[in-house]
């Protein structure tokens, strides 16, 4: 993928947006001096395009101490998810990510914890049974006092299995394009009655189909080609922790200002809850994913060409009210920490000028492994 140099895409950006030119025109004119290097500094802005003073002083990126600190897997869209030491990617994002989703019996419309907040309670397992010509099984567990029974369902449905599930075509962000099966129980009641009485509604749990789904083009990739699975857009999404801990800051400032409770005096806003699927920590600074373009994960502490797959990112993640939703007790916080983003982290996706951003999403070039400590070179530098 032919890509501009920072310098043209700096520029080309500012002609057509309207994000303050203090967010890119410095990091894009000191790249272009010195692209040789192996750090450089970022800035960070308010919604305003004002300096930001409120927080502590820009710090170098370094790019040679990032490293991953952990791995979630969602399996069930908008459900809890889990953190593992290793994960197996495909094209289509990590293994077993996303691979399912609960819709609306009477529309096939993805159900997610922007509407049903008490979704990110229900515990998906990944049960692995190699013996087995289905090579396991996905168990949905749910809350105590839900009333609701575990059930499991294939953890890869054979041909044959899905030969006897109705098939049906989802619908997500407006398409009705991406194929999908009702999934049935291995034992015991079906997942369909067992999801409709915790939502008090008909609905279905349903795992993709064989037939490619594929991105949605972005501006530095008109032409994306790229396969997903039930992911709102892309199969990869990458935060920094540096990016939450700066996130946590303005949070502190901001008890007792626009719905803001006292409990953030003390409480930690936990990564799980901007579900992304590779956490890393070493850049030295916050945001550091905004201006990576290119990178690669593997075990080496210095770089080897091949070792393995590229991943590109490709555009930055708008962010809705989903973070708001507390992972443990499913209650939407009034303001955090969708409010304190919007202060400063907003006007950053030119698509979605008026949405805070927080990660990047990405695009894999070729299947491989990704594991807790690994190292993450960056191979490429520029607006995201």
């Amino acid at each position: 993928m032919a890509e501009t140099s920072f310098m043209e895409a700096g520029l080309a950006t500012l002609q057509t947006f309207s994000i303050p030119t203090m967010i890119l025109l410095a990091p894009f004119a000191y790249l272009a001096l010195t692209n040789k290097r192996k750090a450089f500094s970022l800035s960070r802005s308010t919604c305003n395009g004002a300096a930001d003073t409120t927080t502590s002083p820009y710090s170098e990126f370094d790019t040679s101490n990032i490293r991953v600190t952990k791995i979630l897997v969602h399996p069930i869209k908008s459900c809890k998810g889990t953190s593992v030491q290793e994960a197996i990617y495909t094209l289509e994002g990590l293994q077993h990510d996303r691979k399912w989703c609960i819709v609306r019996a009477d529309n096939n419309l993805v159900v997610t914890a922007r509407e049903v907040a008490k979704m990110v309670l229900i515990h998906p397992r990944i049960i692995p049974e190699p013996p087995s010509p289905e090579g396991g099984r996905l168990e949905v567990s749910f809350p105590d006092d839900s009333g609701c029974e575990t059930f499991s369902v294939p953890l890869n449905p054979s041909e044959d299995t899905l030969r006897k599930w109705q098939t049906l075509d989802v619908e997500l962000w407006g398409k009705k394009d991406i194929e999908g099966y009702i999934c049935e129980s291995i034992t015991g009641q079906s997942p369909s009655t067992i999801l409709s009485e915790y939502f008090g509604y008909p609905v279905h749990l349903v795992v993709k189909g064989p037939r490619v789904r594929i991105c949605p083009p972005t501006l530095r990739f008109p032409k994306l080609d790229a396969p997903s699975y039930f992911q709102d857009g892309f199969p990869l999404l990458l935060v920094s922790e540096e990016s939450i801990g700066a996130i946590q800051e303005r949070i502190r400032d901001m008890v007792g200002v626009q719905g803001v409770g006292e409990k953030w005096e003390k409480e930690e806003l936990v990564i799980e809850r901007f579900r992304p699927n590779i956490v890393f920590k070493g850049a030295g600074t916050p945001f550091a994913e905004d201006t990576i373009t290119e990178l690669s994960i593997d075990s080496h502490r210095e770089a080897r060409e091949g070792a393995a797959p590229i991943i590109h990112l490709v555009s930055k993640c708008a962010r809705c009210l989903l973070p708001n939703v507390d992972t443990v007790t499913g209650v939407r916080d009034k303001a955090v920490p969708y409010k304190v983003m919007m202060k400063f982290r907003r006007g950053l996706d030119p698509a979605r000028s008026s949405a805070p951003c927080l990660g990047c999403n990405g695009i894999l070039t070729e299947e491989g492994v990704v594991k807790v400590g690994d190292w993450v070179h960056v191979r490429k530098m520029g607006f995201v």
